[in-house]
């Protein structure tokens, strides 16, 4: 109780002393001198002379004027396969150990994101400032004193004898403070387990020995595991195991598809805290309880920039052009869409992360998630976005009272050489293919104008295939994708389309 009054008091203080010296723009231009003047020595900054351009009288024009934007494939080639051979101060001091393994939701290998100790040490900050937010909600100083759930991939990090490898969760729990351990769970042991059936196993089996407060992770795979321990121990909802669990920090995916089947699990609402924790650092998260996005963090060793999301910028299969514009915070507008460029204390430069934003507050600086470069349907200018999607899954979710775990989009030429748009839907619930089909068309009519006017053109066919939950965790299991931060796309890309369709093909499922 003591530790916990404590821990309490800490929150509400750093919460009261907490405020802004410096304006967004003015936050941006101290961390991008800072991170020029740190990698000043390194192989690119001798290269693109990063001396000269701290020298500038306007640094942010002279750094977007100095250096070409970098997506994965053409930073590694150029930079990062060095430092994998242990090659010191190519894109940050010293040489890098620890690499995060990301495959994302649309590339079929592994990327190796460098991850180097500044950058472990931001993350660290970040987080610690997202818990400072409870200070916020009055919650009661024992709940600090008890467990905290931690759902990612496998903690286990794989050693070459240079350096290390794994999912960022492996390379952020083997340097958690001591004192952070006792309420940490799973524990390391099982935090460790690769298979995710037997780590969901595990973890069931010990969810009575623990008292959870909060719990944190992907909405599908925490669901997995909440239905699961009520399943084992017959019990009516989460909260007859866990009475004091108060809160859900999620990120990674939308939460609004899988709040309706996630809410089912509960007796009592969570206060819900959406986190934005990338491979590449620790970008984004919920700040003010009044909040309108997530809190972009703009004093911690990211420098953003912003590409306006359209056609002047992007190709039609989302790839950036090398003419692309780009801003910086203080040029950005509120509720426009922009891929997200970053500059990092990780050795990242101008590297688009393939995620697209848009601004709900300038004001505080808050951000929502709308969609990925290269997740979006625009066969004939419907531009329909991942955004867009969610919406309309949570709609009918809702409308229907369904509970629907995962999703997926392609797009396809009709026999009338039109087009269409074909949905995998997820559902157990008894449902028409045909009803859904008619919602999910009507919502997305309502909510995005191009749509509405390419389905009285191009857009000639909107149809639905609802399939069991489990086909969408089969078909990540045989991609070796389970648990952790892995994601089912939410737009099949061509290179995806057949793979999917073949094993559908082997489940005896017909298109």
């Amino acid at each position: 109780m003591l530790l916990g009054t404590i821990f309490q008091k800490s929150l509400k203080l750093r919460t009261a002393l907490s405020f802004q010296l410096f304006d967004a723009e003015q936050q941006q231009r101290l961390v991008l001198r800072k991170l020029l003047k740190t990698a000043e020595k390194t192989q690119i900054g001798e290269h693109f002379h990063f001396d000269d351009i701290l020298k500038s009288p306007d640094i942010l024009k002279a750094y977007s004027g100095s250096l070409p934007i970098y997506d994965y494939n053409s930073i590694y080639k150029a930079w990062w396969h060095k430092q994998l051979d242990s090659v010191p101060n190519v894109t940050w001091p010293g040489v890098t150990r620890y690499f995060a393994l990301s495959s994302g939701t649309s590339e079929a290998s592994s990327k190796y994101i460098p991850v180097t100790e500044d950058m472990i040490k931001a993350m660290r900050k970040a987080s610690f400032k997202q818990i400072y937010t409870l200070a916020h909600y009055n919650l009661p100083s024992n709940l600090f004193e008890k467990g905290m759930l931690m759902v990612g991939g496998s903690t286990h990090l794989n050693f070459n004898g240079s350096y290390f490898s794994g999912d960022l969760s492996g390379i952020n729990a083997s340097k958690i403070p001591f004192w952070f351990e006792r309420f940490y769970k799973p524990g390391k042991q099982i935090a460790k387990v690769k298979d995710w059936e037997e780590k969901i196993e595990s973890i069931v089996s010990h969810a009575k020995e623990w008292d959870i407060w909060i719990i944190a992770g992907v909405p599908a795979w925490l669901q997995i595991i909440m239905e699961r321990i009520i399943e084992r121990y017959n019990l009516k909802n989460i909260h007859e195991i866990w009475p004091n669990l108060k809160v859900y920090a999620h990120g990674g995916v939308s939460f609004e598809p899988y709040k309706q089947g996630f809410e089912r699990l509960l007796d009592h609402p969570l206060i819900y805290f959406e986190t934005y924790l990338a491979s590449e650092g620790f970008i984004a998260y919920d700040a003010r309880s009044e909040r309108t996005g997530m809190k972009l963090i703009l004093n911690n060793g990211i420098y953003y920039e912003f590409i306006p999301f359209n056609e002047e910028n992007f190709d039609e299969e989302g790839n950036v052009k090398p003419e692309a514009k780009t801003l910086h915070i203080g040029q950005v507008e509120e509720n426009k869409p922009y891929a997200l460029l970053l500059t990092s204390c990780a050795g990242a430069y101008r590297y688009l992360i393939g995620d697209v934003i848009q601004f709900t507050s300038l004001k505080h600086s808050e951000i929502r998630i709308c969609g990925r470069t290269k997740h979006f349907l625009s066969l004939c200018g419907e531009h329909l976005s991942v955004d867009n999607m969610n919406n309309a899954i949570h709609h009918v979710s809702e409308k229907f009272n369904l509970k629907i775990k995962e999703f997926t989009t392609e797009g396809y030429t009709t026999e009338n050489n039109l087009f269409g748009h074909r949905w995998y839907i997820g559902c157990d619930d008894a449902i028409e293919a045909s009803t859904l089909s008619q919602a999910i068309d009507i919502q997305l009519k309502s909510i995005n104008d191009d749509y509405a006017t390419e389905r009285l053109h191009a857009l000639e066919k909107v149809e639905v295939i609802v399939l069991p939950n489990q086909i969408f965790f089969d078909w990540l299991e045989s991609k070796g994708k389970m648990g952790g931060q892995h994601k089912f796309p939410r737009v099949l890309n061509k290179s995806f389309v057949q793979d999917w369709k073949t094993f559908l093909a082997s489940r005896k499922i017909s298109i």
